[in-house]
């Protein structure tokens, strides 16, 4: 079966700009966990823009179900994304189902009703990531880690093939981490998913990633957690692989608290 996603000779460069993107191969294999880390303006989020067909290949190709990024998400449910930082107005006039049904939009279509087995599936999807007693609440009073799970079931309520996921532990503390990860772990199993997941922080990337690309304009490595050489992890981040609860390296402290919190 081949790859979900295929990436062949990628490059990007904004206009007047030095390259953001050169030579980038990777396969991504289906039901796969892929943890997509490197140093703050290496590409992470530039890559995620051309996988959303936000940006157009400067040269080479994306292609996801063997469309090109732009063709998958009008498709509709090929992929889910959480943004990072996502937030919402506390007076903003939707409840949390509302809120998890508008995932659909790009399904159905904005002025369309929704079938009957996608209403459903959001209302499993909400028993899911536990907020089927929260319903009927304003979206706008959920907790953070509440509002986190309301819009992953958003951008999961049209069965996509793919879910992106954008820094999506920052600002939970590491208790939280693992109680997402076991979370975003099942989901996966459960709904057959492929994961792309950007991070910064290596020890959320570790605990759930089946492969670790490591990209800085170039993609340096591609391979399991494990064999994540540390003396690449310090020379892109200033910290080795121990000073982030990793096995691999020398501690060395410099840089890690910017390596966990800054923005990709």
């Amino acid at each position: 079966m081949p790859p979900l996603i295929e990436i062949a000779n990628l490059d990007f460069s904004y206009a007047r700009s030095q390259p953001a993107l050169e030579g980038i191969n990777l396969d991504i294999d289906r039901g796969s966990t892929l943890g997509l880390i490197g140093p703050n303006g290496g590409g992470k989020t530039t890559l995620i823009r051309l996988l959303l067909g936000l940006l157009e290949p400067t040269a080479g190709s994306i292609t996801i179900e063997g469309l090109s990024p732009a063709r998958a998400i009008r498709r509709g449910d090929l992929i889910g994304y959480l943004p990072q930082g996502s937030r919402t107005q506390a007076n903003f006039p939707i409840n949390v189902r509302q809120a998890v049904q508008l995932g659909l939009a790009g399904k159905t279509g904005m002025l369309r009703g929704y079938a009957r087995d996608d209403l459903d599936f959001v209302e499993e999807l909400m028993c899911r990531v536990g907020l089927a007693d929260l319903a009927r609440q304003p979206v706008g009073s959920l907790s953070g880690g509440q509002l986190q799970r309301a819009y992953i079931a958003r951008a999961l309520a049209p069965r996509p093939h793919l879910l992106l996921l954008d820094e999506p532990t920052t600002g939970i503390d590491q208790a939280g981490q693992q109680s997402f990860i076991d979370f975003l772990q099942g989901l996966k199993n459960d709904l057959g998913l492929t994961i792309v997941f950007v991070s910064h922080d290596l020890r959320a990337v570790s605990a759930i990633s089946d492969r670790i690309a490591c990209l800085n304009v170039h993609l340096h490595y591609h391979d399991v957690p494990d064999h994540l050489p540390a003396p690449l992890v310090y020379k892109m981040f200033a910290c080795d692989l121990e000073a982030m609860g990793i096995k691999g390296g020398h501690v060395c402290t410099h840089g890690a608290a910017e390596v966990r919190t800054a923005a990709g």
